[in-house]
């Protein structure tokens, strides 16, 4: 019964992230006091040269609100937003791209994103904390000095500065992969999928050595907190292994704050979308909004953070679900 009550909470509280959420997307354009629709007007009458009457403007204008869900009140729009978000995922069409869906952009870009961006964080998530464990339990020794100071010298590099600094290194002074990457479309073959993985090394590369010296830094101080515990003294006194002790005590207790740490990354990938795709012409969520954003593509945007909001609760969620199985303390709570 106490199993089913936290589950219910969290996915209450989840629910209610969501809820809130998708409501400030809603709300936020809404306060603004550009409107995209004049925008749009305007930019048609600049192409037509000014030649557009009064009625045939009304006329698109009343079109317009009812294509893009701004016909009617502020709660009326809220409702018909809503529906069309919980129920069909549909954000309308595109304003730069009429009359593309943004649901179909945006489905067609988050693979890119997310296998990179996922894929990524990962590794550096485990490589960064298997490096930090052996340096915070062996912190005594000269060597866990030169792990630490590995991730020292990478964790306050700002990220763009880290990948120019890669893209010129493996790709103009030693041109291992391509200065300008190209991803094939079109129906997939073994061909190409073997130029996309080559082509996304290098963004691969620099997100991994961007996450790899917190992860280091982070566990090894939590693996140093850990090892003078005393039940760890008490599994070194009874004639535990190095690796026993490591592995078994320390690591394991040491890894929650990292998992959490984890979970919250994988909710954030899109924070870190837009800059690594637009250093690597990398053909993603960060290229579609920052076209977006550039031609005021506001139906893209909602509908990008939108998938940002949900990506975030979702991660939260999982982490919250899963945190019983890695903890006793919950369980037995």
């Amino acid at each position: 019964m106490g199993a089913l009550v936290y589950i219910a909470k969290r996915f209450g509280l989840y629910l209610a992230v969501l809820f809130i959420g998708l409501s400030i997307t809603f709300l936020l354009p809404r306060l603004m006091p550009i409107n995209p629709v004049d925008g749009y007007i305007g930019q048609i009458q600049s192409r037509a040269n000014g030649a557009l009457s009064a009625e045939a403007i009304a006329e698109l204008r009343e079109n317009l609100e009812n294509l893009y869900g701004l016909k009617g009140n502020l709660f009326t729009q809220y409702v018909d937003y809503m529906k069309r978000i919980v129920f069909s995922f549909d954000f309308g069409p595109s304003f730069t791209y009429f009359p593309q869906p943004v649901s179909q952009m945006l489905m067609a870009a988050l693979p890119w994103t997310l296998s990179l961006l996922l894929t990524a964080t990962v590794i550096a998530w485990t490589l960064g904390n298997l490096v930090g464990l052996v340096a915070g339990y062996f912190h005594k020794k000269k060597a866990a000095s030169i792990l630490e100071f590995v991730g020292i010298l990478l964790y306050p590099i700002p990220y763009y500065i880290l990948a120019v600094t890669v893209l010129l290194l493996l790709a103009y002074v030693f041109p291992v992969f391509p200065l300008s990457a190209t991803f094939p479309v079109g129906q997939m073959s073994w061909e190409k999928v073997g130029m996309i993985i080559y082509n996304s090394l290098l963004p691969g590369i620099t997100l991994v050595l961007a996450g790899f010296g917190w992860n280091i830094l982070s566990m090894k101080a939590l693996a140093v907190a850990t090892t003078e515990e005393p039940y760890v003294i008490y599994a070194r006194l009874k004639g535990a292994s190095n690796w026993t002790r490591m592995t078994r005590y320390v690591f394991r207790n040491a890894l929650l704050p990292q998992v959490t740490a984890l979970a919250l990354s994988l909710g954030m990938v899109f924070n870190g979308a837009l800059l690594t795709e637009m250093i690597f012409s990398y053909p993603g969520i960060g290229l579609v909004m920052r076209a977006a954003a550039t031609g005021g593509d506001y139906n893209v945007l909602y509908g990008a953070i939108t998938i940002s909001i949900i990506a975030v609760a979702t991660a939260g969620l999982v982490i919250d679900l899963l945190y019983p199985l890695l903890d006793p303390r919950i369980r037995h709570k």
